[in-house]
């Protein structure tokens, strides 16, 4: 049977408050005291009830995640990284999704399935951040993804219109004059899509490149079959490109797929580049080249907004974190 507070208490000789705030990390307790309960607290393995504590303190030890597709390979590894970094805050991670719908995200910002939540982490695709912070929950709430939170909601993000750029510059220094982006979706409030285009333009722009309407794709969503069928579009159009650029590694997977049906050789005859750097693009033949988040420092700077929340009223951040471009070989 598990320890409890009061056999640690008895064995070490000191009260039960007195163990407590070891386990709690209060301050002042004196150095040899603190020595001898948590020699007690290892010896006989005790575990503090984090449920009780959170209790205690007016909290759930609760976290929501809310995030559009749980499928999707890059929400899954920056749940992954959430998950890990929620534990060094005592806290437990809950997932939901909501397919970019307004009804669902509103539903989720109010709890997820009832439970009261210490925090939540959203990236929306369809309500703005004025109407997330129309809520009756005070929780407070960090927005992913690349809506404008005009200061209303601790935003982290990285730079998409710089990371675009970057990309269709390689593209355009190894050569590539006709660059084709797929991957808009106008449909779409998040912003996402529309400042990865604004940084491909700008970087076409800059170096005196010629683009056109005909070389930008829309999608329904950024999954391989919505790149298949883009390139496909491309292709039977008799569109002139040399290089595509994908909003997504998924988009690139599914359009670097029909290319090669096609009889195109990757990267001789097109160039193909992504954006997320998932798993599955590394061991693509050919390795996907990509715009590579830094999902780690997403994460964790998503959990220190949520840690250093002040009840009192101030203007919402925006923390900017890196990326970097992973050239392999398909362009």
């Amino acid at each position: 049977m598990a320890a409890n507070l009061r056999q640690v208490a008895a064995r070490a000789g000191v009260s039960v408050r007195t163990v407590s705030n070891v386990v709690s990390g209060f301050p002042l307790v004196a150095p040899a005291t603190r020595e001898r309960v948590q020699r007690v607290i290892d010896e006989l393995q005790y575990k503090p009830n984090a449920a009780a504590r959170h209790l205690r303190g007016g909290r759930s030890g609760l976290v929501a995640l809310v995030l559009p597709e749980i499928a999707s390979p890059y929400f899954g590894e920056l749940a992954g990284h959430l998950a890990d970094g929620a534990e060094a805050y005592t806290w437990t991670l809950l997932v939901q999704q909501t397919g970019g719908d307004a009804t669902r995200e509103r539903e989720l910002l109010d709890g997820v399935r009832g439970q009261a939540v210490d925090g939540l982490i959203v990236s929306p695709w369809a309500l703005s951040p004025a109407e997330l912070t129309r809520r009756p929950d005070s929780a407070p709430l960090v927005l992913l993804g690349e809506q404008d939170a005009d200061g209303l909601l601790d935003h982290v993000a990285i730079d998409n219109v710089a990371a675009a750029a970057a990309m269709t510059r390689h593209l355009i220094t190894s050569g590539r004059t006709r660059i084709a982006a797929i991957g808009l979706q106008p449909h779409l409030a998040n912003g996402t899509a529309a400042r990865r285009a604004e940084g491909y333009r700008q970087a076409l722009r800059a170096g005196g490149i010629a683009y056109g309407k005909e070389l930008e794709v829309d999608v329904e969503s950024l999954h391989r079959a919505d790149g298949a069928a883009a390139m496909r579009r491309l292709l039977d159009a008799g569109t002139e490109v040399d290089a595509v650029f994908c909003f997504s590694d998924q988009l690139a997977l599914g359009a670097m797929h029909v290319a090669l049906e096609r009889g195109l050789s990757v990267p001789g005859d097109l160039a193909v580049a992504g954006f997320d750097d998932i798993e599955d693009g590394r061991y693509a033949n050919p390795a996907l080249t990509t715009v590579s988040p830094d999902k780690a420092a997403l994460a964790e700077a998503a959990l220190a907004c949520l840690a250093s929340h002040s009840r009192e009223p101030r203007p919402g951040r925006r923390i900017v974190v890196p990326h970097h471009l992973e050239i392999r070989r398909s362009a």
